[in-house]
């Protein structure tokens, strides 16, 4: 009865159909970022899955892949996290409903724009920002009203202390709007093409500027807000130690806007801004492993419940790959690593080590923490939520190790060479051939990683569809 009760009152003070609203288009383009993902590994391991059309080609369907799980897949699980945290943290409905259903429905019509335009080859060509200035305007637009309804909200707020989380999402709302609007200035010609105020190699500095801050910004500040407020939730255990959490973020925030250099080693970029960016990207590894600690020894007294809980699963797995990704990142930035790393697989499961297995892990984990509690049902399936995380687990280690391995094999081919100065390996192709056998593990660790999801959207659709109503009452945060 009370449970009932709470919900009521919960349903009449906070906005939570803007949350479920959210969590829809998670679920939905999650799944198609991903199976976009396995279609382009399937065509660098056998081109016939090209389709013979400039639209489908690895070359358009790639920029369309990673804007998907970024910022399609990615940014709506932290509007909905950020939507329902929030509001409860701060004990009052957000500033404004129409701002909100304006932030959604904006935000899935740019998503949707990029759909089209990416495949058609419309692109300024700049990684994680490919999309045309059109859209880029449309981008800063929802993104101002985003801002204004979130800070409104902060405004109205009906507690004094602002949890960790908040700031968290605050450092993502500020500077994730400097980043874009900074690298999208641009000289319109045409209505799909434009030209950047920079030129030459202050172009590419702001670009990877830009480029390693959404990784940051949009990848790791809001994810580590999402962690710091569910995962003691889910565990029903306070934050290990909130110091740490305030340490954690006053340094990540001051470190990783000066990383972006590192992305640009052996170039024509002055020295002494390479190794600004090397410097403090090893910094970072300080910062980033006290996040991971925190994490984890939150769950001091609540290790028992990780064997059966899922949601906990998910959550372990996705805080150990955010220690092993921010390790990794660091040791990449080095100069001699960098020198055999740089341009090879190595990279590509570098960065999927952290999407998926960081971002992806503890998304499926809120998820299924989350849609419960939203549409008070029971978990339709809980074993196949933890019939997910292996799928998930055993997809992403086989991904990562695979391309480590690929990535490695390029890196020491391309430095063999012979007295002469040229490969020791005659033919170039020689080196992608031998690639081949990696490239097929990666799609099976991909497919393994979709199977998981496809069988978490049917979980999820037969909880929200189901009959038997959630009993258990909603506790208090855990933190105030």
């Amino acid at each position: 009865m009370n449970s009932t009760l709470n919900l009521r009152a919960n349903a009449s003070v906070y906005d939570d159909d803007i949350v479920r609203k959210f969590v829809a288009a998670t679920v939905l383009w999650g799944v198609v970022g991903m199976l976009l993902g396995v279609i382009i590994a399937l065509q660098l391991a056998w081109w016939p899955a090209n389709l013979g059309l400039p639209w489908t080609t690895f070359g358009r369907l790639r920029p369309l892949h990673t804007n998907a799980v970024i910022f399609a897949f990615g940014g709506n699980i932290c509007f909905a996290g950020i939507y329902y945290s929030m509001q409860r943290l701060l004990k009052t409905r957000m500033y404004s409903d129409a701002m909100s259903a304006f932030h959604f429905w904006g935000w899935q019509l740019i998503i949707v724009a990029a759909a089209v335009t990416l495949p058609l080859g419309f692109t300024q060509s700049k990684e994680y920002a490919e999309l045309i200035w059109p859209i880029d305007v449309a981008i800063a637009v929802v993104w101002v009203v985003f801002a204004i309804n979130f800070f409104g909200t902060l405004a109205i707020r009906k507690v004094r202390h602002l949890y960790v989380a908040i700031w968290f999402y605050m450092s993502f709302v500020i500077t994730i709007a400097v980043l874009h609007i900074v690298n999208s200035l641009a000289v319109p010609v045409s209505l799909t093409r434009s030209y950047p105020i920079y030129a030459g190699l202050t172009d590419a500095l702001v670009q990877w500027w830009y480029g390693h801050n959404a990784v940051g910004f949009f990848l790791t500040t809001p994810f580590l807000g999402l962690m710091y407020y569910f995962l003691p939730r889910a565990a029903e255990r306070p934050v290990y130690s909130y110091r740490l959490s305030i340490v954690h973020f006053w340094s990540l925030v001051f470190l990783y806007i000066w990383t972006g250099p590192h992305h640009l080693l052996y170039s024509a970029l002055p020295d002494w801004a390479q190794t600004l960016g090397m410097v403090f990207s090893i910094m970072l590894l300080a910062p980033s492993w006290g996040g991971m600690l925190n994490g984890l020894l939150t769950l001091r007294g609540a290790w028992d419940r990780v064997r059966t809980d899922p949601v906990l699963k998910f959550m372990v797995v996705a805080v150990s790959f955010y220690g092993m990704s921010t390790f990794e990142g660091p040791m990449l930035a080095i100069r001699a690593v960098n020198g055999l790393a740089h341009y090879t697989n190595w990279i590509i499961g570098h960065v999927h080590s952290g999407a998926l297995g960081w971002n992806g892990m503890i998304t499926f984990g809120i998820l299924y923490w989350l849609v419960p509690r939203l549409w008070n049902r029971e978990l339709a399936r809980p074993g196949w939520a933890t019939t997910h995380f292996w799928l998930a687990t055993i997809g992403i280690v086989l991904y990562t190790l695979s391309m480590w391995v690929a990535g490695l094999t390029e890196g020491l081919m391309w430095r063999a060479v012979n007295d002469q100065g040229l490969l020791a390996t005659p033919a170039f192709m020689d080196i992608v051939h031998r690639l081949a056998p990696y490239y097929w593990l990666r799609v099976t660790g991909g497919a393994l990683y979709l199977t998981g999801a496809l069988m978490m959207v049917w979980n999820l659709l037969e909880t929200v569809r189901g009959a038997r109503p959630q009993v258990q009452a909603i506790p208090a945060p855990a933190a105030s």
